[in-house]
């Protein structure tokens, strides 16, 4: 079985039926024996960043949806250190939060690059032991995270494109129905 830790992408088996993550990807941005946390990647939410904030009001940046887990919080990941600070580098390059009034700033004085950074609204959590029972029953196929993917131009295209680099019979994975019974 797979070591889990800050920065893998768990993707999801192609016949996985919750709702909250069928044909999903999580980065995952801490694992600790009392639980875990990440953030869906490719589940665009209904409503932009400036619907859900006053003060940014006409901002238009996405909102992805991170997790079924406090959906009425709002988090960050980012690759730009030398813009938000305070946050926590989960790998090479990624970092999740930082000072969020330094970000609305950044918002309002058009510096941040909106490809820089992607918002999530709530987010995915497991209790103890919960992410590896989850990988012992293979809910999950799990990879390295990179920029590339975790900030991939076409979000809806990250459940495939992790299935490719996967790579060997994973990619056949990707023309998978979402009910077996299809076949």
């Amino acid at each position: 079985m797979v070591e889990i830790s800050p920065g893998l992408l768990f993707i999801a088996d192609p016949f996985l039926q919750d709702p909250h993550f069928q044909r999903s990807v999580i980065f995952l941005c801490e694992h600790q024996e009392e639980g875990s946390f990440g953030f869906v990647l490719n589940k665009l939410h209904d409503q932009t960043l400036g619907d859900l904030m006053e003060d940014i009001s006409d901002c238009k940046l996405p909102v992805y949806y991170g997790g079924p887990v406090q959906i009425d919080t709002v988090h960050f990941l980012h690759h730009c250190p030398d813009l938000i600070h305070g946050g926590f580098e989960i790998i090479d390059g990624i970092y999740w939060g930082g000072d969020f009034e330094e970000v609305v700033n950044l918002i309002k004085e058009n510096i941040l690059n909106p490809e820089e950074i992607r918002f999530f609204i709530g987010y995915s959590g497991w209790g103890e032991n919960q992410l590896e029972n989850e990988l012992k029953e293979k809910s999950w196929i799990t990879i390295e995270g990179t920029k590339d993917l975790v900030f991939h131009k076409k979000t809806d295209f990250i459940w495939k494109e992790a299935l490719k680099v996967k790579g060997g019979d994973y990619k056949q994975m990707i023309n998978y129905p979402l009910d077996p019974s299809y076949n």
